[in-house]
This record gives C-alpha cells, structure tokens and sequence, in this order.
C-alpha cells in the first residue's frame, strides 16, 4: 500500500507561523470531499484549536516535534508514505494515539509483521502493549492491544478507505460512466 503525500510542512497551517525545531506540530491525513485528494494538513499544537478542516475525512492525526530537513536529504524520499513508515509514524513513543488511531496502528502492525517487517517481542510489563522491533531500524514500537473482532476490521476498511479511496465508490463511479456514455450513444449492439 503506497500513497504520494507531500512531506510535513514547514509552515503551520493556520497561523503560517514557522516551525521551530522541536516544536510540537500536530498532523492529520485527511481525503478531501471536493476532489478525493488525501492530503496531509500540519499545525502547530498550540493553533489546533483554532483548526478549520477542509470538508472530508480525517484518517489519522498524530503529533511529531519538528526537525528541520538536512541539506543532504533526500525530499523525494519522503513523499512515499508507505504502510511501513505510517506505522512508524503512528507507533512513535511519542505520539498520542486516539482510539481509531491506535486500531490503524494495530492493523499495520499485523500487515508489516506478515510482511516480515517488524518483529514480535512480547508484550509490555503492564500488558496492554504488544511490543514490536522494526528489522531496519531496530526501532521498539508498542502497540495497543485490541480484540480482532468483526467491527474492528469493519472501523479499519472505513479508515483505510480514506487513504487509498473506497471500492465501491470507484466501481459505482465507472458505473455511472459507462451509463452516461451509453445515453449519449445509445447502446451497443452484441452479437
């Protein structure tokens, strides 16, 4: 699963004030109702309040301090977010996750450990973590731990259909296409 995303900006999108390093910035993937773009809306955690989203639907929000991007690198490399580096992104230490956040996490965590790119290390001391090694950074990401029910898948799909676009909703827009063109030709003859 690979979505194109621009990087986080260096601008905070309500006020347009600068991030400073390491300052809090709060981060959403959000797919847009007019267009069906996902974008990625970054803003400074004190501005949240004031946040007016566009119209569509939130996937994820997480909370990351900034770093400024070094001159050697590579911007290309960040405008791919993966299933990898979005767990990565979600699962860090420091990021609060919401409810549906935590299940999003919860649900890469299983993709990427069948991929074989995370490892099982057991769970937390407290135990409502399972706790996971990234095989290329070595980074331990815990993950909150839930019940694989029916409705938790169903909450994912809703979730993930947001970042990649829904099923149904691209056969029912190829439908209508094909509908309109046959209005305007009349329909085809088989043999």
């Amino acid at each position: 699963m690979d979505l194109h995303l621009p990087s986080m900006a260096t601008t905070c999108f309500v006020s347009g004030n600068t991030f400073e390093e390491d300052e809090r910035v709060v981060s959403r993937l959000l797919r847009r109702d007019e267009d069906g773009e996902v974008v990625r809306i970054d803003v400074q955690a004190t501005q949240e309040a004031a946040l007016e989203l566009p119209k569509g639907r939130v996937a994820c929000r997480w909370i990351q301090l900034f770093k400024p991007r070094v001159a050697e690198e590579n911007p290309d490399k960040e405008l791919k977010l993966t299933a990898e580096n979005l767990f990565l992104t979600l699962a860090d230490p420091a990021n609060e996750l919401s409810a549906d956040d935590a299940r999003l996490v919860q649900f890469l965590a299983l993709m990427l450990e069948r991929k074989r790119l995370i490892r099982p290390q057991g769970r937390s001391d407290d135990g409502t973590k399972d706790v996971y090694v990234h095989r290329g950074s070595k980074t331990r990401c815990e993950v909150p731990r839930g019940e694989l029910t029916p409705e938790f898948f169903i909450a994912v799909q809703s979730q993930l259909s947001i970042l990649v676009g829904s099923p149904e909703l691209e056969t029912e827009k190829a439908g209508a296409e094909e509908d309109s063109a046959n209005e305007q030709t009349g329909p085809t003859a088989t043999k």
